[in-house]
């Protein structure tokens, strides 16, 4: 087993993390606009990003040295990649209400 190069990771995990968030919200953004097909490919985006995070996050998890304690860097790179994952699930509701109200919005005028 080859030794992990913990930064690398480290910077993965944030990176991808954070590109996921940013996609999800994004995707609300258009949602908000009713946009929905431009959200559920962002929604795919954010998805991606975050298969990604895991794949590093996975690499620690496996990897890890008995007895070894994660630094302040790592625990950090760890929170963006489940606040991405947590964030994702909660805009996908958001969405989910926008669908709703776009299309209750739809029947009150077609009754005007």
């Amino acid at each position: 087993m080859t030794k992990l190069n913990y930064e690398e990771i480290t910077m993965q995990l944030i990176l991808h993390g954070g590109n996921a968030r940013g996609a999800a919200y994004e995707a609300l953004d258009e949602a908000e606009e009713y946009n929905f097909e431009k959200a559920e490919e962002l929604l795919e985006e954010a998805h991606e990003e975050f298969v990604q995070a895991h794949k590093y996050q996975t690499q620690v998890v496996q990897n890890q040295e008995e007895g070894v304690v994660p630094n302040f860097f790592m625990i950090h790179a760890q929170d963006h990649v489940m606040t991405a994952q947590a964030e994702i699930q909660l805009i996908k509701r958001l969405i989910n209400q926008l669908h709703m109200t776009e299309s209750l919005e739809k029947r009150i005028e077609a009754l005007e």
